[in-house]
């Protein structure tokens, strides 16, 4: 039997299609925050195509999650939101918003919610076989910062409260 490890506190969860242009910004973004040194056992990045009812198991033990996605919506380069848990028209199909994943966590489970924040980068070509554009990398490059700063942030906040 192998051991159980500990749940890390932070969970960083991007989602997109490498295959379909600026769709990519989400699973790029993450692997750039996971190249970078973080205090071990502290941060878990995951990665998928999309959010699904499954995912909501991957909250749970969490002190703070981020998410990462691509967005034609959001404001250049980037935008960021709290989460809430909301019921909406994507709960029933086969990928999820953030906050009807955030329901179903509330549906499942008998405790709080953790934290959750949305950090949406701005896409504007999603075409199927293309790359990333160039005004899409400049909004990840923009964005990056401020992600390291947000981990960094909660892993301190988490050693303090662990003191």
């Amino acid at each position: 039997m192998s051991p159980v490890l500990p749940i890390a506190p932070l969970l960083v969860f991007a989602w997109g299609n490498a295959s379909r242009g600026d769709d990519a910004l989400g699973p790029l973004c993450l692997e750039r925050l996971r190249a970078m040194p973080w205090p071990q056992g502290r941060v878990e990045f995951l990665e998928d195509y999309q959010l699904q009812i499954e995912h909501a198991l991957d909250l749970v033990g969490r002190e703070h999650v981020l998410f990462i996605d691509a967005s034609r919506d959001c404001v250049a380069p980037f935008q960021v939101s709290a989460v809430r848990a909301q019921r909406d028209a994507s709960w029933s199909s086969h990928a999820l918003s953030p906050q009807a994943l955030l329901q179903v966590f509330a549906d499942l489970r008998a405790q709080a919610l953790p934290p959750c924040t949305l950090l949406a980068l701005r896409g504007e070509s999603f075409v199927l076989g293309a790359a990333p554009s160039t005004r899409a990398l400049q909004h990840l490059d923009a964005a990056l910062p401020w992600a390291q700063r947000w981990l960094l942030a909660q892993a301190g906040a988490i050693d303090a409260l662990a003191r």
